[in-house]
């Protein structure tokens, strides 16, 4: 079963909600969290453990060999990106622009752009109990988050059972990276806050959602500041909100201080139990299935 959590905006307590969420179902079950936000990862904040596994992570980059080149022109043709281009007798390459298609060093007739590894980031994998945490960052400089998304989503695949819960704390907005994050899940948790901006997003991310035929909920965030309009949108809309998040100062000195929340405030794991039984009753169903 795999879970994506995720916003239409930075800042709505996306994280929060992961992290509190997978130590909370940790206490009775195994399960995984991955931050995939790679740009700037922060569960490891709030989530810590024993570093079992640690890896680099590379991209492919076609590298110029001058000596056979003949200058036909042809890579610059294929590139979509303008990560290849012709200039004179020379044939620059743009690695933060490169996709990693391979289309230039295939099509190359005399093979004169071999692919290269270049380091993209790196993986860490961590161990508390029944609790695994996976962070993945970029190296700074890298713009791609995707590649370094996918093979992280890549690695859980390979190494944890269909059976285990997976929450993935997805990138915020609506972006590609969001869209790698979240293509594959079984259901989307969209996290917002009940102010006209939350609003804005959220109907952002559900079109976004939409497009991509996924299923998924609202978590209302900060619940008690701003006004009704979230809920009262996702009440027209028939979008299940599952849970609501409340608004406190002690929340927030929590947070500030890179502590779960759910140990000292009951409203929380209140809540917290109800994401649980929602994910339940998707995991019943989806083994019915």
């Amino acid at each position: 079963m795999k879970i994506a959590i995720a916003s239409g905006k930075g800042g709505t307590g996306k994280t929060t909600v992961a992290t509190n969420l997978v130590s909370y179902l940790s206490k009775n079950k195994k399960v995984v969290l991955v931050d995939l936000d790679v740009e700037e990862p922060n569960s490891g904040l709030f989530i810590q453990g024993e570093l079992v596994h640690e890896e680099d992570k590379f991209k492919m980059i076609p590298e110029w060999i001058q000596d056979t080149c003949t200058l036909c022109g042809n890579c610059q043709k294929v590139c979509n990106f303008h990560a290849v281009i012709q200039l004179g007798t020379q044939i620059l390459v743009f690695p933060e622009l490169c996709h990693s298609c391979y289309a230039c060093s295939e099509l190359c007739p005399t093979s004169s752009l071999p692919m290269k590894k270049k380091k993209m980031g790196e993986l860490k994998e961590y161990k508390d109990n029944n609790l695994s945490f996976i962070e993945s960052r970029l190296v700074i400089g890298e713009e791609q988050a995707v590649p370094l998304i996918h093979q992280t989503l890549k690695y859980v695949e390979e190494k944890f059972d269909n059976n285990i819960i997976k929450i993935f704390d997805a990138p915020p907005g609506t972006s590609c990276p969001v869209i790698e994050a979240t293509k594959d899940a079984d259901f989307i948790l969209l996290v917002t806050e009940p102010t006209p901006f939350g609003l804005h997003d959220l109907k952002l991310a559900i079109d976004t959602m939409k497009e991509l035929k996924k299923e998924f909920g609202v978590i209302i965030n900060r619940n008690g500041v701003g006004n009704n309009d979230v809920e009262n949108f996702c009440i027209n809309e028939n979008i299940p909100i599952i849970a609501k998040i409340p608004d406190s100062r002690k929340i927030a000195e929590l947070y500030s201080s890179g502590n779960l929340l759910y140990d000292e405030i009951e409203e929380v794991k209140v809540e917290l139990k109800k994401i649980e039984e929602f994910i339940s009753g998707l995991f019943v169903r989806k083994v019915r299935v």
